[in-house]
């Protein structure tokens, strides 16, 4: 199964802490990282005061069932000192399932499609760059997304 996860970092050098993420995704069992977006700076969702984010998406491959890919994430996340304090607040690594085949999920422990993608520019941006002819379940091609976002921030680094 192909899947596509977000990630994103404002705290404790973010690239590094990505690229660690990055790694540890690809050194889990069952999970092989088979491309990687470039990466893009963003400034908070809420304009709050704190650093730029720095964001990619991986693309992965994966045997693993969209849960245990969430156990996965969240075990990195906990890995890399993941603290959440607030909502949208800094962050030193955040791992979200944005995509899983063409699966939908509606649980309490997750959604996919991840229930916000279609208001961030760094997601749909990185998305478009790994698969530029992308269509998300439920919501549609990438293209006509991206188009739907208006005006945006974001820096491809």
């Amino acid at each position: 199964m192909l899947a596509y996860i977000g990630l994103g970092s404002n705290l404790d050098h973010p690239k590094q802490q990505i690229k660690t993420a990055v790694m540890a995704l690809h050194s889990a069992k069952d999970v092989e990282v088979v491309n990687l977006s470039s990466l893009y700076q963003s400034p908070p969702v809420d304009n709050s005061d704190q650093p730029d984010y720095i964001n990619a998406i991986a693309q992965v491959s994966t045997h693993l069932t969209p849960l245990e890919l969430l156990h996965v994430c969240q075990a990195i996340e906990t890995d890399q000192h993941r603290e959440r304090a607030q909502k949208w607040g800094a962050r030193t690594i955040d791992l979200d399932i944005i995509i899983y085949g063409v699966q939908v999920v509606a649980s309490k422990q997750l959604v996919i499609p991840h229930p916000e993608m279609m208001n961030r520019a760094f997601v749909l941006i990185p998305l478009a760059e790994l698969e530029q002819d992308l269509k998300v379940p439920v919501l549609g091609p990438i293209q006509e997304l991206i188009e739907k976002l208006g005006e945006y921030q974001l820096t491809r680094l």
